[in-house]
C-alpha cells in the first residue's frame, strides 16, 4: 500500500483553558494520497478550517500526531515548519489576501522573495504562473485594480508559484458570484490535474465538493463520512 501524503492519527485541537474550553477537534484519523483531491465539509464551527490549518502546519495540534511526507510536524520548529509550507504547500483563501501596494507580478513573486530566490528567477516563475492563470497582461496592475475573479486567479497563480506538492484552498469560491466561481473552480482543478497536485478543499459549496475524488465531513469535530 501506498504511503499516504498527509496522515494523522489522534489528533485533538483545543482552544481555550479548563474550565472554559473548546475541543474543535476530538479524534481525528485520516489520510490523504499524493495526488488526490479531498474536500473537507461541514456547518460552520464544525472544524473543517482548524483541521486544514493543523494539516497545513499554520497551528499545532494539543494531541495526536500529523505526518506530511514522512515529517511529524510536532518534531519541527517554527523555522523548520515555514521551510515546508513555503517549499511544499501552497494557499488559497476566500479572502485573497493580496498586498494592494503590490502589482500582481510582485504578488505572484512574494512566496520565492521569502524562500530567497533571486529576483531573475523569481519574475520568471512568476510570469510563468500568471500565464497559466491567464493574467499574463495584468502584471503591471495593482491588486485593487483587478474584479474578484481576477483576484482569486492570482492568488491561485501566487499558489502555484513555489510549483508545491498540496494546494490548500479554503473556500476558495465563497466571494466570488456563480459563473465567475465555477470559472474559478474550472481552473483549479485543471491545474490539480495538469501538474497532479494534491488538492484539500474547505468548502460549503456542494457543487464543488463533489468534483473532488473524496468528500470528507466533519461534525462536532469528528469525521463522520
Amino acid at each position: 500500500m501506498t504511503t499516504p501524503l498527509i496522515q494523522t492519527h489522534n489528533l485533538h485541537k483545543t482552544y481555550g483553558k479548563r474550565g472554559v474550553a473548546y475541543e474543535a477537534l476530538r479524534g481525528v484519523d485520516l489520510a490523504i494520497a499524493r495526488g488526490e483531491s479531498v474536500a473537507i465539509i461541514g456547518k460552520s464551527g464544525s472544524g473543517k478550517s482548524t483541521l486544514m490549518h493543523l494539516l497545513a502546519g499554520l497551528d499545532s495540534a494539543t494531541t495526536g500526531t500529523i505526518q506530511v511526507a514522512g515529517h511529524n510536524l510536532a518534531g519541527m520548529n517554527e523555522a523548520e515548519l515555514t521551510t515546508l509550507r513555503n517549499r511544499r504547500f501552497g494557499f488559497i483563501f476566500q479572502q485573497f489576501f493580496l498586498q494592494p501596494r503590490l502589482t500582481v507580478l510582485e504578488n505572484v513573486a512574494l512566496p520565492l522573495q521569502i524562500a530567497g530566490l533571486a529576483p531573475s528567477e523569481r519574475r520568471v516563475r512568476a510570469l510563468q504562473a500568471l500565464e497559466q492563470v491567464g493574467l499574463a497582461d495584468k502584471t503591471k496592475n495593482r491588486a485593487t485594480d483587478l474584479s474578484g475573479g481576477q483576484k482569486q486567479r492570482v492568488a491561485i497563480a501566487r499558489a502555484l508559484v513555489t510549483r508545491p506538492e498540496v494546494i490548500f484552498a479554503d473556500e476558495p469560491t465563497g466571494n466570488l458570484d456563480t459563473e465567475t466561481g465555477q470559472a474559478v473552480t474550472e481552473l483549479l482543478f485543471r491545474l490539480h490535474r495538469q501538474h497532479h497536485i494534491t488538492l484539500v478543499i474547505v468548502t460549503h459549496d456542494q457543487d464543488l465538493a463533489r468534483l473532488c475524488d473524496r468528500i470528507v465531513r466533519i461534525q462536532d469535530g469528528k469525521v463522520v463520512a
